[in-house]
């Protein structure tokens, strides 16, 4: 490997259910891996629960093998996904090692996420959409399938992962409905959604390993069924089929992804609203909110004017529109 290779900066996602917590407990494993990223420069945002570890990160190619070995100490072989970064995309603009009572929030108790769906490739899943016998349900959330899915995807309408369980049990029935599908970013919503329908009574419940992107890294272009692009929790907010950066833009307001057009609209304000925070009644209807907001966005632009970095803006306006914990994480 070359040194330009080694230094070159890269995207690592992952996330793992364990059966019990480190030995070293929550506390300590979170400062280990807090020092250790911020003397190699990881950003980004890594969560630990009692059930596992769950984060996105972004690094040099030397420091992400570096966190990973030592997450493996804690958790055993943490599985990875690797994805570039352009050089002018920073992925994150800071590092938050986080304990939560879940790696990914559902609000189910009790849920044995050891009894999961049926782990299927991107070759079987092909299949699986064209059988009518099969429910298609994407688990992702509205702003996210707003921008791409796969064809007949059942959208759930959720704002929030949350909301899952409660829509499963509003429209579906085990009895009407025994074949059920699901997919998600990189696969760890369906472990616990999965797992949910299983608990549920639905008789064969598949899911795509390793979710859309690996589907998008395994399938051939002709025979790619995907539809639109993909978001992503980082700075890159969408990559298409090919896994490149997309064209979205975010709405740190709401959090929807926006176009060039979006940002063309007489609705949009930079850092305040969208036409997506328009039509969903969230811009401009709480003028408090609103002050507040124009007020962040001028820090951020008098940072930008001095040559520095206004985080807080960022990150606080993300959490405005999704139950907080996931940050860079899947959610």
């Amino acid at each position: 490997m070359t040194e330009h290779a080694a230094d070159a900066r890269q995207v690592m996602a992952f996330y793992k259910f364990v059966a019990a917590p480190p030995a070293a407990g929550l506390p300590q494993v979170q400062d280990e891996l807090q020092t250790l990223s911020e003397s190699l420069g990881v950003k980004g945002t890594i969560l630990l629960a009692d059930e596992g570890i769950n984060g996105t990160v972004v690094a040099s190619r030397d420091a992400l093998k570096q966190l990973r070995a030592a997450m493996d100490q804690h958790f055993g072989p943490v599985p990875v996904k690797y994805s570039e970064l352009d050089a002018d995309n920073q992925g994150f603009y800071r590092l938050k090692v986080r304990i939560k009572p879940e790696i990914v929030s559902f609000g189910v108790p009790d849920l044995d996420v050891a009894n999961t769906g049926e782990h299927v490739s991107a070759q079987r899943w092909n299949e699986l959409l064209a059988d009518p016998n099969v429910v298609v349900i994407d688990t992702r959330n509205t702003y996210e399938i707003d921008i791409g899915t796969f064809p007949g995807a059942v959208s759930p309408e959720t704002e929030s992962f949350r909301e899952f369980p409660a829509w499963v049990q509003d429209n579906l029935d085990p009895k009407q409905t025994p074949r059920v599908a699901m997919f998600c970013t990189g696969g760890i919503r369906c472990e616990k959604a999965s797992a949910f329908m299983r608990q549920q009574g639905f008789d064969e419940v598949y899911q795509l390993d390793g979710g859309i992107l690996q589907y998008l890294e395994d399938v051939p272009e002709q025979d790619n069924t995907w539809q639109g692009e993909c978001f992503v929790f980082d700075q890159r907010v969408s990559v298409n089929a090919a896994l490149e950066q997309g064209q979205y833009k975010q709405c740190y307001a709401c959090r929807h992804p926006i176009t060039a057009d979006d940002m063309a609209s007489p609705a949009f304000e930079l850092g305040v609203s969208c036409p997506h925070c328009i039509d969903s009644g969230a811009g401009h209807t709480d003028p408090t909110r609103t002050e507040r907001l124009r007020e962040r966005q001028k820090q951020v632009e008098l940072a930008v004017s001095r040559g520095e970095q206004h985080i807080g803006t960022h990150q606080k306006a993300r959490k405005t529109r999704v139950s907080p914990g996931a940050g860079g994480a899947e959610e």
